[in-house]
C-alpha cells in the first residue's frame, strides 16, 4: 500500500528544478542555483499555500526585470492549453506559483495581468489569483467577464463562474459582486446551458453559495429561469438547492418536488 504524500509536497525543490529549467530558455540570465537552492531552504516548514507564495516570491527576486517583461517570461513556459475538463490541478499545479504571482504582484497592471489569468486558466486555474482584481477592478472585471462568458473554451467560461464564487473551497470568502447578488446572477446566466457540465456544475456550486446570504433572491431567480426553459434545469437545481434541501427548507424542497 503507498503511503499518502502530501500536497504541499509538491511545491519544493523539485518544482523549483522544473520552473527554472522552464524558464532559463527565455530568460538566459536566470540564476538556476540560487533559485532552486532559496526554495529548498525555505519552504520546509510551510504548508501549501505559503510554500506557493514562497515560490512566486523567489520568481519575482529572480526575474529582475518590470512586471511585463517577467510576465513575458513567465507566459513562455505555461505549455499547451488543457484540451480536458480534467487535470486542471493534476496536469498543471506546476503554474500555481504563476497564477500566485500574478495575482500579488499584478494589480497596478490590469490589462496584461488579466490577459495573463487567461491564458493560465485554460491550462491550471485563475479562480484564486482573480479574486484581488475583483476587489480593486470590479467594474473592468465585470464587463471582462461578461465577454468571457462567451469563450469558445471551456476552462474561460468556468472562471467566469468559479472566479466569483462567494464561498470558494480554499479561498477567502467575497460578498456578492458590489454587494448585489444580481450582479454575479447575470454574469451566471448565459451559462445555465453551457455545453461543459463542468462549467454547469460551477454554476450550480455558485447558486449554492448564493443561497446561504442571499436566499430569496437566488431562489426565486432559479424559479423564473426554470419557469421559462432551462434545459439542465432538473440536475443543475438540485444541486444549486441541495444545502436549502438538506436544512429542510420548505420553500427549496416545493421547487425540487416540482422539477
Amino acid at each position: 500500500m503507498e503511503s499518502y504524500t502530501p500536497l504541499k509536497n509538491y511545491f519544493g525543490k523539485e518544482l523549483a528544478v522544473r520552473l527554472a529549467e522552464l524558464i532559463k530558455p527565455f530568460y538566459p540570465s536566470f540564476q538556476v542555483s540560487s533559485f532552486v537552492n532559496a526554495v529548498e531552504q525555505n519552504v520546509n516548514e510551510l504548508e501549501l499555500k505559503a510554500r506557493v507564495q514562497r515560490i512566486a516570491d523567489e520568481l519575482n527576486r529572480n526575474l529582475p526585470l518590470e512586471y511585463s517583461d517577467q510576465l513575458a517570461v513567465l507566459l513562455n513556459i505555461v505549455g499547451p492549453e488543457n484540451e480536458y475538463e480534467q487535470g486542471m490541478f493534476t496536469e498543471g499545479y506546476f503554474l500555481m506559483p504563476v497564477a500566485n504571482f500574478v495575482e500579488r504582484y499584478g494589480l497596478q497592471q490590469f490589462q496584461i495581468s488579466m490577459n495573463a489569468l487567461y491564458e493560465i486558466t485554460k491550462r491550471h486555474t485563475s479562480e484564486y489569483a482573480i479574486r484581488p482584481y475583483l476587489h480593486h477592478y470590479l467594474e473592468d472585471c465585470i464587463k471582462t467577464l461578461t465577454v468571457w462568458s462567451y469563450d469558445s473554451n471551456a476552462h474561460v467560461r468556468r472562471l467566469v463562474s468559479e472566479g466569483t464564487r462567494p464561498r470558494l473551497p480554499w479561498a477567502k470568502r467575497i460578498s456578492a459582486l458590489g454587494g448585489d447578488p444580481m450582479r454575479n446572477l447575470a454574469l451566471l446566466e448565459p451559462l445555465l446551458d453551457d455545453s461543459s457540465s463542468y462549467v454547469r456544475r460551477s454554476v450550480a456550486n455558485h447558486l449554492n453559495d448564493l443561497t446561504k446570504d442571499y436566499k430569496q433572491v437566488t431562489i426565486k431567480w432559479i424559479d423564473d429561469k426554470r419557469s421559462i426553459g432551462w434545459d439542465h434545469a432538473p440536475s443543475m437545481v438540485r444541486h444549486a438547492l441541495r444545502s436549502l434541501v438538506k436544512s429542510g427548507d420548505q420553500e427549496a424542497l416545493a421547487i425540487v418536488k416540482g422539477l
